[in-house]
Formats: C-alpha cells, sequence, structure tokens
C-alpha cells in the first residue's frame, strides 16, 4: 500500500526488508544475527559455524546488547555463572577471537566484535539483528494503531512476529543469557496481544482463535490474551467455550496467585452472560478473508522448530527449489517427494527448505507428520484433515463429520491460496486425500518408500558427505571434542554410515558422558554387537526406526532382509549382491528374487550398486542397516 507520508513510506521500507526480499538485503555485505530462536549466523544463503557452547554463549551476550560495551566480567558471567575458572578472562579472549575468525573467514572484511575496555561491543552497523528489527517494527505498529491505521499496523505487528522462529535462544544454557530472553519473549507476548486486539478491532476473530489458543495455554496467567481468546471464541459463535475460559482463570488465578481474576476478565465476563450487544463485531468487516501468518512457536507454525544444527544439502536444497519454477499457466499444485533410508534426514531437510523458502508462500504453511510415534495402525487423514481446517480457521461447527466433505472443505479452503504443505512420512494410500486437486499452493511429502504419485520434483536422499558429517556431529557435541580430534571424528561418522539420525544418536552419549573421550566413544562403536545398542540408548534410538520400516516388508521381503545381513561383514558395506545370490538365499527364481530386492529398494532398506551386462541389478546393503537384519535374523525363527 503507498502511504501519504514519508514516515509511513519509512515504516513500510522498513517492514518489506524484514522479509529478506529487498534488493538493498539481498546484497548486503553483512551478517543476519538471528536471536529470535536458536541462534543463527548466516551471509546471504550460507550458514555461519560458530563453535562450542562458549563462543555461541558470548555471542548471544553480545547480541542481546548491540552497540553496547559487554564487560568482560559479565561475559564471564553469562558463561560460567558463578563457579568460573582462573584462565576464565583469558578464555573469554580466546572465545573473540575465535568468532572474529569465522566472520573474517565468511568474507566479511569490517570489525564485528571491537575491543572496548572493560570489555567488547558488538557493532551492528551493516548487519542485520532479528531482535533489533522485531522492535522497531513493533514501535511502528504502535505508532500506526495510535493514529487509526489499524489493517497497516496488524499487518506491520504480523511481519514483527513472523521473525520469530522459536523461544529465543533456545539450546543456550546460561543463567544471564535465559534471564535476557525472558524479555524477549514477555515483548513478544505483548506484541501478539496488541495484534489480537487489532484483529479483533478489524473483525478477523475466527483467524485468532488457534493462536491464542496457544498463547493462553502457554501463559495461562496473561489477562490481557485470555480476555481477547474469550471475546474471539464469543464472536465465533463458541459462547460456552468463552465461558468455560473464564471459569478456568479463575481456577488458575485462585490456585497460583491466591487472587480473583482482574478487573477486564470480569468485566468481559459479565458482558458475554448478559450477551451484551457492544461486544458484537463491525459486521462490514467481518467478512474479511481469512489470511493465515504463520509464526514460528505457534499454532499454526508446525514445522520443527529447532534446525539450527543443519549442515550441507546444497544440491538437495538447489533441486526442492525447482518447487519454485512451476508455469504460472499451470493450476495444478506442484509436489514434490523426498524419499530415502531410515535416518538419512528426509524431515530436517524438507522443514529446513520451508524455512528457507517461506518468503514465496505468502500465504503460510502447514505441516503434518502422519505417522506420529512410529504409530502405523490407523488412517491419520481425518485427524489431519481436522487439524488442517482448524488451523485455517473454522470451528467445530463447520466441519463435516463424512470424511469425504472434510477434504473436499480443505481442497476449497487452500485452492487459491499460495501456500506450502509439507506431509511428513507418509504412505501411498493415505496421502492422496491431503494433496489438492488444483490450486496454487505446493505440497511437499517426506516418505521411507518410494511414491507411486505424479510429482514435479522427486530427490532420493543419501547420506551426508564425510565432512558434513564431521561437521553435524562438531555441532551436536558443541564442547570442542569433536574439533580436537578430527582424524577420530571422522572415523566415528563413518561407524554412523554418515547418517543424521545416527550422528546424533551419538553425539547425545558424548553428551550424557561429558568425562568420555570421542576415542572412547569410537571404541565402543567398533563393536559390531554393540553398535545398534550404543546408538539406541536414549534419543533417538536408531534401531526403533529401523524397525518400523522392518515392521512394513511383506514377509518374503523381511526374510531377504535378514538372509543378506546375514552375509555382510561389520566394518564395511556389504558385498555387492545379484539376484542370483537372491535367488539362492530364499532358494527361489531370479525373478522372484529380484521382486524381493527391489521391494527392499522402495523401502529403502536396500540400495542399487550398479547394473550388469545382462541387464539386471546389483545391490548392496549399508553397514548399520547390516546389523540390524542381522539381529532381526537372530531373532527370527526362519533367519
Amino acid at each position: 500500500m503507498r502511504q501519504s507520508s514519508d514516515q509511513g513510506a519509512d515504516i513500510y521500507q522498513d517492514s518489506f526488508q524484514a522479509t529478506g526480499r529487498t534488493a538493498e538485503d539481498s546484497s548486503a555485505a553483512g551478517f543476519d544475527f538471528r536471536i529470535l530462536g536458536p541462534l543463527e549466523v548466516t551471509a546471504g544463503r550460507e550458514r555461519v559455524a560458530i563453535g562450542g557452547r562458549r563462543q555461541r554463549t558470548v555471542l548471544a551476550t553480545l547480541l542481546l546488547t548491540p552497540d553496547r560495551v559487554a564487560s568482560v566480567d559479565r561475559l564471564v558471567e553469562a558463561v560460567w555463572g558463578g563457579n568460573h575458572p582462573t584462565t576464565s578472562r583469558t578464555q573469554i579472549a580466546i572465545c573473540v577471537s575465535s568468532l572474529r575468525k569465522a566472520f573474517k573467514a565468511a568474507g566479511y572484511p569490517g570489525e564485528v566484535i571491537e575491543t572496548a575496555p572493560p570489555g567488547y561491543m558488538l557493532i551492528a552497523e551493516d548487519h542485520r539483528i532479528d531482535a533489533v528489527r522485531f522492535s522497531r517494527r513493533a514501535e511502528s505498529a504502535q505508532r500506526l494503531a495510535q493514529q487509526g491505521r489499524t489493517a497497516e499496523a496488524a499487518d506491520l505487528l504480523a511481519e514483527a512476529l513472523g521473525l520469530w522462529r522459536g523461544p529465543a535462544l533456545s539450546g543456550i544454557s546460561s543463567n544471564t543469557v535465559e534471564t535476557e530472553a525472558t524479555l524477549l519473549e514477555e515483548q513478544r507476548c505483548g506484541a501478539y496481544e496488541q495484534y489480537a486486539a487489532l484483529q479483533l478491532e478489524l473483525g478477523r476473530h475466527r483467524e485468532i482463535v488457534p493462536e491464542l489458543s496457544a498463547l493462553v495455554q502457554e501463559r495461562p496467567l496473561r489477562e490481557h490474551a485470555r480476555a481477547a481468546l474469550m471475546l474471539a471464541q464469543y464472536r465465533s459463535g463458541r459462547r460456552s467455550e468463552a465461558l468455560e475460559l473464564f471459569r478456568n482463570a479463575r481456577e488458575v488465578f485462585v490456585g497460583e496467585l491466591g487472587l480473583e481474576p482482574g478487573r477486564v476478565l470480569q468485566d468481559l465476563h459479565s458482558a458475554i452472560l448478559r450477551e451484551d450487544p457492544e461486544l458484537a463485531p463491525d459486521m462490514a468487516l467481518s467478512t474479511s478473508p481469512i489470511t493465515i501468518v504463520p509464526r514460528a512457536g505457534s499454532s499454526m507454525a508446525t514445522l520443527p522448530p529447532d534446525l539450527s544444527t543443519f549442515v550441507g544439502r546444497e544440491e538437495e536444497l538447489e533441486t526442492l527449489n525447482g518447487l519454485l519454477e512451476r508455469p504460472s499457466r499451470d493450476r495444478s499444485p506442484a509436489v514434490g517427494l523426498v524419499v530415502g533410508r531410515p535416518g538419512v534426514g528426509k524431515t530436517t531437510l524438507a522443514a529446513y527448505w520451508a524455512r528457507l523458502v517461506e518468503g514465496a508462500f505468502p500465504d503460510g504453511q502447514l505441516f503434518a507428520r502422519l505417522r506420529e510415534n512410529g504409530s502405523d495402525d490407523a488412517d491419520p487423514v481425518p485427524a489431519v484433515v481436522t487439524r488442517f481446517l482448524r488451523t485455517l480457521g473454522f470451528i467445530e461447527e463447520e466441519i463435516p463429520d463424512d470424511l469425504a466433505e472434510r477434504v473436499a472443505l480443505f481442497h476449497r479452503s487452500v485452492e487459491n491460496r499460495r501456500m506450502l504443505i509439507v506431509l511428513d512420512d507418509v504412505q501411498d494410500g493415505w496421502v492422496r486425500a491431503l494433496i489438492p486437486p488444483k490450486g496454487a499452493c505446493s505440497v511437499l511429502m517426506t516418505s521411507r518408500e518410494v511414491l507411486s504419485i505424479p510429482t514435479l520434483v522427486r530427490l532420493r536422499l543419501k547420506p551426508l558427505r564425510p565432512t558434513e558429517a564431521v561437521a553435524l556431529l562438531d555441532r551436536l557435541v558443541g564442547d570442542g571434542r569433536v574439533s580436537e580430534n578430527p582424524g577420530v571424528a571422522v572415523r566415528v561418522a563413518a561407524l554412523c554410515d554418515h547418517l543424521p539420525l545416527a550422528l546424533a544418536a551419538a553425539a547425545a552419549r558424548l553428551t550424557a558422558k561429558p568425562h568420555w573421550s570421542l576415542s572412547h566413544l569410537e571404541s565402543r562403536l567398533r563393536d559390531p554387537l554393540n553398535r545398534l545398542e550404543e546408538l539406541s540408548r536414549g534419543k533417538p534410538e536408531i534401531r526403533a526406526v529401523f524397525d518400523l520400516s522392518y515392521r512394513e516388508l511383506s514377509p518374503a521381503a523381511a526374510a531377504m532382509y535378514r538372509r543378506i545381513g546375514l552375509l555382510n561383514g561389520s566394518e564395511t558395506d556389504g558385498p555387492d549382491l545379484d539376484v542370483r545370490l537372491g535367488a539362492t538365499l530364499l532358494d527361489t527364481d531370479p525373478t522372484d528374487a529380484e521382486n524381493l530386492m527391489e521391494q527392499l529398494v522402495d523401502a529403502a532398506l536396500l540400495e542399487v550398486a550398479g547394473e550388469e551386462p545382462n541387464g539386471r541389478f546389483r545391490y548392496r546393503l549399508p553397514r548399520l542397516l547390516a546389523l540390524h537384519a542381522r539381529e532381526c535374523a537372530s531373532l527370527s525363527k526362519t533367519g
């Protein structure tokens, strides 16, 4: 919208930059510092690797007070609390030096962190800090609201809240940082309360019910948020729920504070009881279309929140960008599929790409994991469609009981929206109902198995490259044990088959055992009889993930999997297998053996190693899967 004053133009130029889409932003030489969620630093599209826990804590502390000096004592307190070593001041200097080297290596020629007695100062010039941009937009929105420019104020607050990717500085373990992060969270809640009030003023009560419900559940003592939700529910025809929300407030306030709810809630409760006409929305505005602006940490932004450890995958991300290149005349959704063996990182890749391209989908993103907690017993489509419709603003009375009607309503609701729908861990029989037959949206699916659905983009995800696997392990452990032992790290990553899930399990073992060296973990993983057990203690549990895919095999394919596992060695991937050997293993003919081995390929439990002159294929069972197959054989009477 063109503004009539220079002030308005400045505000909207500033707010547009928040989306990262302006020419000025895209060409800027500085860094993007993100603290409204996990700490993240990027230069353009490239992530800047920040070292271990101490460096991240120091950087987080400096980012909380940009252009202001943070004393060495404050940094020491942030890193160690009251129990700091005698070398703490020297170690802080080392951390700052390492950060400076990281910024130089990322291509920035200037000084990001200056020495400024009695400490250090982060220079914000040339850089973008999301917390600063959030505060400026929230302040500008407040001025617009005071001028009566309600819709513009709401849009600007939506952009400000859209900068949040999760709890501020999540993953930084420091009392100092956590205290500051709590203050940022209070600002977020206050901004959302103002946003909800503006949306109510605009008659958009249905749209805000899901997010307000999540905020009240998260912060039950915030009276203004609860009052806004009560009013939104009442205006949406959910009077009984609004009254129940007040009764619940009374229980919470009396139980936790020993006080009755405040005057705002009590007056609103009385007005709802007598159905005060002043509570009705402006009917001229209540017909405005639903607008979905998902925000990380809200009920609408259900993408996995912590993607701060993502590494590599540049080629794969570029392949997924093909979903953005659909011809404008094409009225069918752009559909993409990522398949790969268990633990290879399909969900993380899909979620990370969705975050990168969120600006290309102005009407929002929907995410659903179709096989929660490994359950394959029930068809998840009814529950997923219902949840999507609630997210889109429909109340229970508007959602049909009949599944076909419910699916049709969902299709109509997204038909004209530029949305991204991410469907994680799907099966062929389930997913078709969740793909709209036409419209402007895009759909990205992940699956453990090859699907027969037509796709614009199809990607078979492979394990990480060795250097990426080591980088991921280092980032997950974060205390120097990996970077200080590069040779051992390469071997540990190989023992994990370079699988992100296995690397996460190995990192979890090291985190739980701070007295273990990386070499000690390597010695434990080298034992093939202990490797899966070592990677299945705590979370994530690699064996359980493999079990999910194994249980879905037909009996004959499962038998083939077990028999191949008995052939494989423990220190390398197993030998290449041809269909003749497969036929011998099950005493069947080559065609039947090839069909069973192809079933294992489709289930991502066997890899194609090459093609023979006769047109038949050679196959290979990767090392961790071979150990799992051997375990399954030992537990099977027919193994």
